[in-house]
């Protein structure tokens, strides 16, 4: 099955599944590399997963602006700073809004690293540390719905005509838990026909690629709109979606959790790592696992003065591991050394 009854668990799984094996069909190449993230979206939509297929020398490029996400202000910078010194102004385009954001965009940037700055006169000028990489080919969406109901699929069929009709993300899937029936129940419910579906099963105990099975019931179409390259808009806000994907990754959750507390722990599932609740003794959801549970309590003081393996505390412990896995994932799929 999966841990504990909530999608959360499912999501984590499908999201780790995804980092693994990714396309359905198989066969991912060397020219091939994905970035797998979770609940992203924009203001109007938000997706449980999110794939980014990419160029893998463009990934590896993408690296030299660092670990952290490039946001749509720092974007306009890097994407537009020139190969030889320029006045800021002179060399980005007007942004629609007062220059003096753009400034202290330049400055964050610089701080970042992933500019040049220097000043002339009264004048500040820019420098690209090196060309932003075209290192997104596709994305894709997925909704993951365990227990895909007559009820679910009706609450769920809007949402995803509208993920078809914006066309945000170039294919659009449901991922459902697998009944075993010879007609999977998700296929007789009101998805849009443009929408594959996929049905899963996991086994905690399975060892190698055995523990998650991922079956293709529906093939989805691309709907990639025919002007998507004249689309400067979607070009815009696909690019900031993947940068958000590139920053956080799926293992993001920690972020939103509490690994602070002294009951939180990881424990594997297959090939997956997922949080656990040593005081409920189950998995927890994101929004169980908040200071406001009763059962939070922080960890001892002394807990962080032990030293290694400890350094700071298990949740600081907990915390750079997902992050060490993390930055592997993206060196892996860039082609350079290191494996998960």
């Amino acid at each position: 099955m999966y841990p504990g009854d909530a999608e959360f668990g499912f999501e984590l799984l499908v999201c780790r599944w995804a980092e693994e094996a990714w396309p359905p069909a198989g066969g991912r190449g060397d020219e091939d590399a994905v970035l797998v993230a979770r609940q992203l979206g924009t203001k109007r939509r938000r997706w449980d997963t999110v794939v980014v297929e990419c160029d893998p020398a463009g990934l590896a490029a993408r690296a030299c602006f660092g670990d952290r996400e490039l946001d749509s202000d720092l974007l306009h910078v890097v994407l537009h700073a020139p190969e030889e010194w320029a006045w800021y102004r002179d060399a980005l385009p007007h942004p629609g809004y007062p220059w003096r954001y753009v400034r202290a965009a330049v400055h964050r940037a610089a701080g970042r690293g992933v500019v040049e700055k220097r000043r002339r006169g009264n004048r500040i000028e820019i420098r690209r540390v090196a060309p932003y990489p075209d290192w997104v080919r596709r994305i894709v969406a997925i909704e993951n719905k365990p227990d895909l109901d007559a009820s679910a699929a009706r609450a769920l069929s809007d949402q995803l005509s509208r993920d078809v009709e914006d066309a945000l993300a170039d294919e659009v899937w449901v991922a459902t838990h697998a009944t075993g029936n010879r007609v999977e129940p998700a296929l007789l419910e009101d998805v849009p026909v443009e929408v594959g579906i996929l049905a899963f099963s996991f086994d905690a105990d399975a060892s190698g690629d055995d523990w998650a099975d991922a079956s293709v019931e529906w093939h989805p179409s691309d709907v990639t709109p025919p002007d998507a390259e004249s689309d400067e808009e979607r070009r815009t806000t696909r690019l900031e979606l993947a940068e958000r994907a590139y920053g956080s990754g799926w293992r993001s959750y920690h972020d939103t959790m509490r690994p602070d507390c002294r009951h939180f722990e990881l424990r594997r599932f297959g090939r997956a790592l997922v949080p656990h609740c040593a005081a409920k003794g189950r998995p927890q959801t994101a929004a169980e696992c908040a200071g406001s549970c009763p059962e939070f309590e922080p960890e001892p003081p002394v807990w962080r003065t032990r030293g290694w393996p400890i350094e700071g505390g298990p949740g600081k412990g907990i915390q750079r591991l997902l992050g060490d896995r993390r930055a592997r994932v993206r060196a892996r799929e860039a082609g350079e050394d290191g494996e998960e």
